[in-house]
């Protein structure tokens, strides 16, 4: 491990856990009518992007966080996609 993987281990785990309240109070209301489906949907293309650079450069910070964070933003991306398809027509 190189010598400040530590900071960017403690830094990847602090912005990915982050998202943990946020996937946790979607899963357990099924409710996301107040989140942005355009600011999740380029967050988590971002998020994609940054795994690639990731896996690219072999940086196991990048590797776990972005990994971690695709799942929880993907998860709540999808919730809101689902939550509007489910919903009538106005």
């Amino acid at each position: 491990m190189a010598s400040l993987d530590w900071l960017g281990y403690l830094a990847a785990s602090c912005t990915t856990f982050s998202f943990v309240p946020q996937a946790w109070q979607v899963y357990r209301t099924r409710r996301t009518q107040d989140l942005s489906l355009a600011m999740f949907s380029i967050f988590t293309f971002g998020i994609i992007l940054w795994l690639l650079y990731g896996l690219a450069l072999q940086r196991g910070p990048l590797i776990f966080s972005n990994a971690l964070t695709v799942v929880l933003a993907g998860y709540i991306l999808l919730m809101k996609l689902l939550e509007k398809k489910d919903k009538p027509p106005q």
